[in-house]
């Protein structure tokens, strides 16, 4: 029996701002379509954020035994900004920065992308198409949407007719909540060129100037798509018109989404997405990442090292574990001291999953592994509350040092299950890489055989009954977090 007919999830939809029950439009099938990058400049934190939360919901999907088709586009044309001027295309601002074509400044982010993405031991997904790679799909969309008059041709543009969809009993600004007659009064014409029939209207397919680089031949003569429109073509030519799941970050949520919402309902009569999930904001030491105010650092540098806001380089793994800790849709800080415990609390749950297999089986257990190990389902199916599960693998820790100490006692099967159940959801579901790097193993190397020193060096002076030196030593290791345990054996220490 799969595993998902035994657990009971529910995602909270922001389409209805509520937690529901997850029911899949096919039993056993999940389609889920996540917004990806635009490739126009280095992937950043905040991006890394948002695609790793639909990296641990994918696998936790697989986990339960679903069969996930997970679609992540790729951004590579059609992304000017709200005042359709030709010099604030990003991808053509930056080719002209860099003094190379609109393609490579896509072929470049792209291997960015997919380089961070790798380094945090992200799942590839199931099907990451381009938008350049589906402009035909685009082009008959917008046909489409010419034809059923919820869209109309304006000096070689398309645009969505937004008064037409909210006359015919559709409401723009049912995703983001938005009261669309103040959208109305509030939207100011930022196009220029008097193209639009109302402020709101947004571009399906806009015409390029002769300065524009990036160009197709279409209907109504060359152009490029609108940004809104590329994912509707992607989504329903690979999850059907109607599908479970859409992701992305908050700041998606209007006007790209809600176009989205409109760009469906007007193709097929009906909402396109099931459950509509997004990610919060990222900030570092309590502050919006910027470049503008120099609050800022990419993925890599973090790793590295290469920057001024971290005391040292953080392994890939420390920093996925730290993400992790905040729940999707909460904002995330991350700063030196976040950084810092995160590492402390990773590494006691790798020392404890390491004394797994020296666990030593009694006729009977003392504690409760089953219902432990469905706390981290509950917790998961709780919205994918990863800083619940992760309460939970510390709970799972302190069994393990408990039962290694002596103080607890449980039965082959138990320590089974719980050594599967640490793994699983530890390596699998959060992700975390279960392969430590040379650096970390020779500074573990290092660590132990200095704690090692100083536990002779603590020895000699109780055979020297230089109780002070003693003490020293031990509570300056304390407040370092190693404890020390003396027993008949010796002394054996904890971190």
């Amino acid at each position: 029996m799969p595993l998902y007919k035994s657990q009971s999830l529910k995602v909270h939809n922001t389409l209805s701002g509520e937690k529901e029950n997850f029911n899949p439009i096919h039993e056993g099938n999940i389609g889920m379509y996540v917004c990806g990058p635009t490739v126009y400049s280095n992937v950043h934190l905040g991006n890394v954020r948002t695609f790793m939360s639909f990296d641990v919901i994918f696998r936790y999907l697989l986990h339960l035994d679903y069969k996930v088709r997970y679609v992540r586009n790729i951004t590579d044309a059609g992304h000017l900004t709200d005042d359709g001027d030709i010099d604030n295309d990003r991808f053509v601002k930056q080719s002209r920065l860099e003094k190379l074509e609109p393609m490579e400044i896509v072929q470049k982010y792209t291997v960015d992308f997919h380089k961070v993405l790798d380094t945090f031991n992200f799942l590839p997904p199931t099907i990451e198409p381009t938008a350049t790679g589906h402009i035909i799909e685009q082009i008959e969309l917008t046909q489409k949407l010419i034809d059923s008059g919820f869209a109309y041709e304006s000096k070689g543009s398309v645009y969505f007719d937004v008064f037409e969809y909210n006359k015919r009993g559709m409401k723009y600004g049912e995703l983001s909540n938005r009261n669309i007659d103040e959208l109305f009064a509030n939207t100011r014409d930022l196009d220029g060129q008097n193209e639009k029939k109302n402020p709101q209207d947004f571009a399906l397919w806009k015409s390029a100037s002769p300065a524009h680089i990036m160009r197709w031949n279409s209907p109504w003569g060359e152009g490029f798509p609108g940004w809104h429109l590329e994912c509707t073509a992607m989504s329903t030519k690979y999850l059907g018109e109607k599908f479970d799941i859409h992701g992305g970050g908050m700041d998606l949520k209007f006007p790209h989404h809600e176009c989205e919402v409109a760009q469906g309902k007007a193709c097929n009569g009906e909402s396109p997405v099931n459950y509509w999930l997004h990610t919060n904001m990222l900030t570092m030491n309590g502050l919006r990442m910027s470049k503008s105010t120099g609050n800022y650092i990419l993925p890599l540098e973090l790793v590295k090292g290469d920057n001024t806001f971290f005391e040292k380089p953080f392994e890939p793994n420390i920093v996925r574990f730290c993400f992790l800790q905040a729940h999707y849709r909460s904002v995330l800080d991350i700063s030196n001291d976040a950084m810092v415990a995160s590492e402390k609390g990773y590494h006691r749950l790798m020392e404890s999953y390491k004394l797994t297999s020296s666990l030593k089986a009694s006729n009977s257990s003392s504690l409760d592994v089953a219902a432990w190990r469905q706390n981290c389902y509950d917790a998961m199916n709780d919205d994918f509350n990863t800083p619940i599960l992760i309460a939970q693998l510390f709970e799972g820790a302190r069994y393990i040092n408990v039962v290694n100490d002596g103080a607890e006692t449980l039965t082959s099967e138990d320590i089974e299950l719980l050594s599967t159940t640490f793994s699983t959801f530890l390596f699998d579901v959060l992700g975390v890489n279960n392969k430590i790097s040379q650096n970390t193993a020779d500074t573990t190397e290092k660590l132990n055989g200095t704690i090692e020193l100083l536990i002779q060096m603590r020895n000699q002076a109780r055979a020297d009954k230089n109780f002070a030196l003693s003490d020293q030593i031990r509570d300056q290791l304390i407040a370092l977090g190693i404890q020390l345990k003396d027993g008949k054996e010796g002394t054996s220490f904890s971190i």
